[in-house]
């Protein structure tokens, strides 16, 4: 599974020992794991809900306008209609899927509340601006609440059903690390299903076997899904040595390499099973949409960044005489030259400094090689650079080039040619073949801890799987990777 493996750092044996030893514990907070989770996201969304009418209210006051009755009726309805959408499952889905689910939910409570408003204050513009507003704050909120509240879960041990991996070869101990890794999909490995073919030669596992965790043919009712990575075990799973999983629910985990994995389909085609593939990045509508979305952000935030912008500025230009703007030519859509602006970060002369400490330090040389980065950069400037770079704030001019229709607000970054150059010519190709963007996948997972297999992985990913709820995600998720400072250098 390369893609998988080019995404996972690898997990030692003995910390996925621990986790399966862990997940076998017969406790009361594992037998009710389910209730638990699906209390706690419900809590979590009715306190965002609350939070949301308050701050919905408050600016609809502030416009001027006499603010209706607080909507806190509605709030009862917000779980329910979550939990229709498919939000309080208790295994998933992935935390892409679950923000476009929590949208489709928004969306039909803002469509409740605009009838409910129309009702109460006649047609006019205001029930209009109050089911937007509302609506807005509550799918805002509401997604930062459930990140809290999964985190939360996770670190207990509760989130994610429990999983068995059936089989013990290389796919299926990917596979196990990979979900281990991933708390967030919803999955929890707990040991391997070994079949036939694994017992002519089987070496370390870095979980137990689900056959050493109890008797052999005891039924297992703390396994809530049979992970598959072969059609062919899937079939035999109905009569063969899996019928003791009865209450089991099986899932084929094909490695696909580099085709979409979000957002497919599947078809019933008489004895077959047939999935669908979307390519939505190129149709001119969605293309329009993302271009609207564009606008709409940035220019407002432009504005706003401005005063910022001129600070940061002035402080720039005190601790080194030069520039306070940096403009660098990176490669951009069709592999186009672009220009983008930057507050800079660096000393004037920044690239002779480079070069003497990369002759004079092969760690450092050696790190450059593989990241194009440096933990400990001699160019940036003090105090202000660091600063800059942990918070983003140096991308804030990027807004004009966003703007000006030469970049987007979410897309994979635009490198410096020597920095494609790192890549294969093939995916050079597809990277290009988009609008590249302030934020990406690569900004809200790994940034700068990412060499370029993960580079390309994400970056892969982020354009075959490429969704208006891809791109939504990713801008709020970007705003809690800019306040931790995760990966920035």
């Amino acid at each position: 599974m390369a893609e998988i493996g080019a995404l996972l750092p690898q997990t030692d044996a003995s910390t996925s020992r621990h986790h399966g030893r862990r997940s076998g514990d017969e406790g009361f907070a594992r037998r009710f794991r389910k209730t638990i989770v699906i209390a706690t996201l419900a809590f979590g969304d009715l306190v965002a809900a609350t939070a949301a009418i308050a701050c919905s209210r408050a600016l609809i006051g502030m416009s001027g306008t006499q603010s209706p009755d607080p909507g806190y009726l509605m709030m009862p309805l917000v779980v329910v209609v979550f939990l229709c959408v498919g939000l309080y499952s208790g295994c998933g889905p992935s935390p892409y899927e679950r923000f476009r689910l929590r949208a489709i939910g928004v969306a039909a409570l803002a469509a409740i509340d605009l009838l409910v408003e129309s009702r109460l204050n006649g047609l006019s513009a205001l029930p209009v601006a109050v089911a937007t507003c509302d609506a807005f704050c509550l799918l805002i909120l509401s997604h930062y609440a459930e990140t809290m509240v999964r985190a939360m879960l996770i670190r207990l041990g509760l989130w994610g059903a429990s999983a068995a991996v059936v089989g013990c070869g290389d796919s299926s101990q990917t596979l196990a690390r990979f979900l281990e890794r991933h708390p967030s999909l919803g999955l929890r490995p707990i040991g391997f299903i070994e079949t036939s073919r694994d017992q002519a030669a089987r070496g370390a596992l870095p979980l137990p076997l689900i056959g050493e965790l109890a008797e052999a043919g005891r039924p297992y009712p703390d396994v809530e899904f049979a992970l598959f990575v072969s059609a062919s075990e899937l079939c035999a799973a109905s009569t063969g040595p899996y019928a003791w999983l009865p209450t089991c629910r099986f899932l084929l985990v094909e490695d696909v390499q580099d085709l979409q994995s979000l957002w497919l389909r599947t078809r019933t085609l008489g004895r077959g099973i047939g999935i669908e593939i979307r390519r939505d990045v190129c149709l001119p509508y969605n293309q329009a949409l993302k271009r609207a979305i564009d606008l709409f952000v940035a220019v407002p935030l432009a504005v706003l960044a401005a005063p910022i912008i001129l600070l940061l500025a002035a402080a720039i230009k005190i601790i080194d005489p030069g520039p306070a703007i940096y403009v660098q030519d990176r490669v951009g859509r069709n592999a186009k030259t672009l220009r983008i602006f930057k507050l800079r970060t660096m000393y004037a002369g920044a690239e002779q400094r480079l070069q003497e400490h990369l002759c004079n330090d092969p760690v450092a040389r050696a790190e450059w090689q593989r990241f194009f980065k440096l933990s400990h950069d001699p160019r940036v400037l003090p105090i202000v650079g660091n600063l800059l770079r942990r918070t983003s704030l140096d991308e804030l001019p990027q807004l004009w080039n966003v703007i000006r229709g030469e970049m987007s607000l979410v897309g994979p970054r635009p490198f410096p040619a020597y920095h494609m150059n790192g890549f294969d010519p093939e995916f050079r190709v597809i990277r290009t073949s988009v609008q590249p963007g302030i934020t990406g996948m690569w900004q809200i997972s790994s940034r700068s801890d990412g060499d370029l297999e993960v580079q390309r992985a994400q970056d892969l990913f982020y354009i075959r799987n490429w969704s208006i709820w891809l791109d939504l995600y990713i801008l709020l998720q970007t705003v809690i990777v800019v306040i931790e400072g995760k990966g920035a250098r």
